[in-house]
């Protein structure tokens, strides 16, 4: 999911290409998830755009908007898999294109397009949405009020653009009066705008904090650490305008990506171990030697380390060899005329005598019934230390059924 550097990414492009510039055509589908869920009417929208000008484009976590020269405004969500397209740029990152076939790289209007503008110099912009999480709403409002305005309002403070409210004593106070993993706050953009699973795994990982620890249980000096850490991870991502080719070769991002892959990187080049852990179906990379717990952590963590291709061929390795040395010891001995024992020890049986047969073998009984509650079944059979036997026990037996048939139903009065 786009985070807040691919949303300053796309706003940057909105502003150098965009801003200032009068919209001479727009065009949008009729999508009721991107548009009807947020109370928009996508080609309704469209017409509304039509002469107006952009007066500016901003961004509040993973909200963006577009300023227009009179209400309504459009503020989007780009949900998990959006963006915005530029005619003729490669706006997005780079590992976006590089998951597109060649066919579709200079395809206009792209393929999943929403809805599309085109300005009078000429310059085209499409919103895009293959998996329709994405949202496109229009709010009606000053343009100077948009950010008091639902959904933006609901939002906490951007970690890059709000700096007079995100401050350490704002994240101490929201961490003292929650009790719930740092991993859990981190991710609420209630708390804080922007941040998604990689940026929280990577602000971690330099804080050198356990996602899983309760955030009330961290010391003053700890939750210093934790704001340096936000803010250093968040304005270095956003300067590199979220390519990710251009982090720090130290980021743990550039080796989490490789869980259940032939290429994966089970190490961080400073020899830090990584691992994943699992929790309510959430997935936290980290490096256990580095983010210990000093506090109370989360029950039910299930933690997977991450091997590499090498290390996950180690393990086959040793079980040949040592099933090949198990099989030239055993030659050995035969050679020598040693008896190699190969066949598996018959499993214990018990004897107990029946009419027909002397004696058979079954599982044996670890305990014995109580005598009152003895089957009446062993009393059919004839017994030679019991002198009732064959119709003697049989009639027996049925006495004792308080007239009950063998298959526990009742024998009718005429019977």
């Amino acid at each position: 999911m786009p985070e807040i550097a691919e949303i300053a990414r796309a706003v940057h492009f909105l502003r150098l290409h965009f801003v200032g510039k009068v919209i001479k055509d727009a065009e949008a589908i009729d999508d009721a998830n991107v548009f009807g869920k947020v109370g928009t009417d996508g080609p309704e929208m469209a017409a509304g755009l039509i002469g107006k000008k952009i007066i500016s484009a901003g961004t509040q976590g993973k909200y963006f908007w577009m300023e227009m020269s009179k209400p309504p405004h459009l503020v989007m969500h780009f949900g998990m898999t959006g963006w915005i397209h530029i005619k003729g740029e490669r706006s997005a990152y780079t590992n976006y294109y590089k998951k597109m076939k060649p066919d579709e790289l200079d395809k206009w209007p792209p393929k999943y397009w929403k809805f599309k503008i085109e300005t009078e110099d000429g310059d085209e912009m499409a919103f895009t949405d293959p998996r329709r999480f994405g949202r496109v709403r229009t709010v009606d409002c000053p343009g100077k009020d948009i950010r008091k305005h639902s959904p933006l309002v609901e939002n906490g403070p951007d970690p890059v653009v709000d700096l007079d409210v995100f401050t350490e004593d704002y994240l101490r106070e929201k961490m003292k009066s929650r009790r719930v993993p740092i991993k859990a706050l981190l991710l609420d953009q209630a708390v804080i705008s922007g941040i998604g699973n990689w940026v929280a795994d990577e602000v971690l990982y330099h804080a050198k904090l356990h996602p899983e620890q309760y955030c009330n249980d961290f010391s003053d000096a700890e939750i210093k650490q934790l704001y340096e850490s936000i803010r250093y991870v968040c304005q270095t991502a956003v300067d590199k305008l979220g390519d990710s080719d251009q982090f720090p070769d130290d980021w743990l991002f550039n080796y989490r990506w490789g869980k259940g892959s032939k290429n994966a990187h089970s190490h961080t080049p400073n020899g830090d171990k990584l691992a994943f852990l699992t929790v309510g179906g959430r997935t936290s990379c980290y490096a256990p030697a580095r983010q210990k717990k000093t506090g109370q952590i989360v029950s039910g963590v299930k933690e997977e380390p991450l091997e590499s291709a090498e290390e996950k061929d180690s393990p086959k390795k040793a079980s040949r060899t040592k099933v090949a040395k198990s099989k030239d010891k055993s030659e050995e001995l035969e050679a020598n005329g040693s008896k190699v024992k190969t066949e598996k020890a018959a499993p214990r049986k018990r004897k107990i005598k029946t009419e027909e047969d002397e004696e058979v073998t079954c599982t044996p009984n670890k305990a014995q019934p109580h005598p009152s509650k003895k089957s009446t079944r062993s009393r059919y059979f004839e017994d030679p230390k019991n002198p009732k036997g064959g119709a003697e026990a049989t009639e027996e037996a049925k006495a004792d059924t308080s007239g009950r048939r063998r298959s526990g139903r009742l024998q009718s009065k005429a019977a």
